[in-house]
């Protein structure tokens, strides 16, 4: 049965849109207000719009709720493809609409702050005031001004604290000054006069930049040098390696003098975060998330967010390095070149130097994405895994099985739970398996599935899980999948393979192995489930399999019973107490007559 939307004016809209001629075009999605709600392009007009008015089970959240408001829409034909992509970018910059891709990024310090006090500090500031302060910006991100301030600081020995100077009683310099990062103004150590012209000194880096800085530096320490003014031409060239020192960290750790820009996206659900990564001449010099809806497919979002991105930012480089395809991108390679007036290169990296930068882009990315679901606790390592297992939603709640015996005796089943990415413990459980053919570790595994799914939602299990991890191949995968359709049940399901160390190797699933060795965070929490439904299911199969050998040599002797033993067990704790008691003890036991007495002291003697 085909999904119908419940815009009353949809027959309306796919009449109109089936009317659309079969060219390159512009269209313009309106509401009933007549505001403009989404601007789109397409190659082929009819074809691109009236996919919004057939069946909405092909769209994903964003995409039903703008057909929803959806009253009318207008269309502009052009010569080309290109045209229409040229025409949407400025449409779009024009109105902003609703549905569209609006970047936001991450709010961060935008202004270098000189406060109006005696001794003037230097600040974060997210924007001017009317307080006497002198600012220094606006910066491109809160990167920039967090590295350029915490390298001026340091460079410079300027204090790193909130204490207000001068000081009324002189105390002990803190580990800056022992670090040779602070010249402690507030113990006496520096002089109002040397304050004052390191912080000149410092504004005339900051506005400067780090290359004409260093070459106004090294011109000093010469003229220091020939006026054999040698205290301060040290001093001179102390701080030139300070400032090489802090440039190189910010240069990561790859070689080359690359300028270009890095998008990389996390996403959980419908929700994706780009980090931005901007490179001039080797060195990074800001990082910047934006926070947006999925936009159809994966495809046709990064192909927005780099028109969106690049509308609103002139400064285009050669090289542009992308996480996966992109919709247009022949298109977007002849826009970008044609705004940057030489070639562009748009590539995806799949190892070396650009696939190094390309994963330190993508770490961020989850990091940003996590800690904006705070809220929802959801982990960071949770939602790189959903998309390495091309999940439709990031699994909260996940579950994951293993049996445990010893030569088929005792066997026992194992369920963990890790909520959030962390171990949940009121949701572990315990099975005995009862029907199973000892040593049939398949059979077990089906028992302990069928009795868990058997009873979903109720008081014992009160929740499905978003995802199953099995301690094992495709043979536990196989065994799960077959109970969950016996009660018509839709969860992922994967094995967790080890190596020939019992250490985790990769995730299966069909007969495919997806190796998570190269990522760390999914790695680490996908090894933590594994040994963890591992420690729990053999740490009740051992204290099951202790408890029966010992109440099997209680139950060797004559008149005593699996009650009984068990009786005797809840009274003495240890088989030793068990032994050392007397015939009067013995038989003070709830059960325990003086025949039995007698003959627990007969056996043990």
């Amino acid at each position: 049965m085909t999904e119908k939307s419940s815009n009353e004016r949809i027959d309306y809209l796919k009449y109109k849109a089936n009317k659309l001629p079969l060219l390159p075009g512009v269209y313009i999605m309106k509401n009933e207000k007549g505001e403009i709600i989404y601007i789109g392009k397409a190659k082929l007009l009819k074809n691109r719009v009236s996919q919004y008015f057939g069946s909405q089970k092909r769209h994903n959240e964003k995409v039903r709720r703008m057909v929803e408001n959806v009253y009318d829409f207008d269309h502009i034909l052009v010569a080309s493809e290109y045209e229409a992509l040229i025409l949407e970018c400025s449409l779009i910059k024009q109105n902003k609409p609703k549905y569209n891709i609006l970047l936001k990024d991450d709010k961060g310090y935008k202004y270098i702050k000189i406060t109006n006090d005696e001794w003037p500090k230097l600040k974060k500031a997210l924007q001017r005031t009317e307080d006497g302060s002198t600012y220094i910006g606006p910066y491109i991100s809160g990167f920039v001004v967090n590295e350029s301030l915490d390298a001026a600081l340091k460079i410079f020995k300027l204090p790193q604290c909130n204490k207000t100077f001068p000081v009324k009683t002189k105390g002990r310099p803190c580990l800056n000054y022992h670090m040779n990062q602070c010249g402690a103004p507030c113990a006496g150590k520096m002089t109002k006069t040397e304050y004052d012209q390191a912080l000149s000194d410092a504004i005339e880096f900051l506005n400067g930049g780090t290359k004409e800085y260093l070459k106004i530096l090294e011109t000093k320490m010469q003229q220091y040098s020939d006026a054999l003014e040698f205290e301060k031409a040290a001093e001179a060239r102390d701080r030139i390696n300070a400032i090489k020192r802090l440039t190189e960290k910010q240069k990561v750790v790859f070689s080359g003098n690359d300028t270009k820009d890095v998008f990389a996206l996390a996403r959980a659900d419908e929700e994706i975060c780009f980090n931005v990564l901007r490179f001039r001449d080797g060195q990074l010099t800001s990082s910047n998330n934006y926070f947006l809806e999925l936009d159809e497919s994966l495809e046709n979002t990064r192909s927005e967010m780099l028109e969106r991105f690049y509308e609103s930012h002139g400064d285009v480089p050669k090289l542009i390095v992308i996480d996966g395809e992109c919709e247009n991108k022949e298109l977007i390679v002849q826009w970008l070149t044609e705004k940057r007036g030489s070639k562009v290169e748009i590539i995806i990296p799949i190892k070396g130097r650009q696939a190094e930068v390309l994963s330190m882009s993508k770490n961020n990315a989850y990091e940003a994405l996590a800690q904006r679901k705070a809220k929802s606790k959801a982990d960071s390592a949770v939602i790189e895994l959903s998309e390495l297992l091309g999940l439709t939603k990031v699994p909260e709640y996940i579950e994951s099985y293993d049996i445990s015996h010893t030569a088929g005796s005792d066997p026992v089943g194992g369920m963990i739970v890790f909520k959030n990415g962390a171990p949940y413990k009121r949701g572990y459980r315990k099975f005995i398996i009862k029907d199973a053919t000892p040593g049939d570790d398949l059979g077990a595994m089906r028992e302990v599935l069928t009795r868990r799914f058997a009873h979903f939602n109720d008081d014992e299990f009160p929740r499905l899980p978003d995802l199953i991890l099995m301690d094992g191949g495709d043979n536990q995968v196989n065994v799960a999948l077959e109970v969950l359709r016996t009660y018509n049940l839709n969860i992922p399901v994967f094995g967790m393979v080890k190596d020939g160390k019992h250490k985790t190797r990769a995730i299966t699933s069909s007969g495919e192995e997806i190796q998570i060795s190269a990522t760390r965070k999914v790695f680490t929490l996908v090894s933590g489930i594994q040994e963890e439904v591992h420690r729990y299911a053999i740490s009740y199969h051992h204290k099951k399999h202790q408890k029966a050998a010992k109440e099997s040599e209680l139950t060797s002797v004559e008149g005593i019973g699996p009650k009984k033993a068990e009786a005797l067990w809840r009274e003495f704790k240890t088989l030793d107490n068990i032994k050392r008691a007397d015939i009067d003890a013995l038989s003070k036991v709830k059960g325990i007559s003086i025949k039995d007495a007698v003959n627990l002291k007969r056996h043990f003697t």
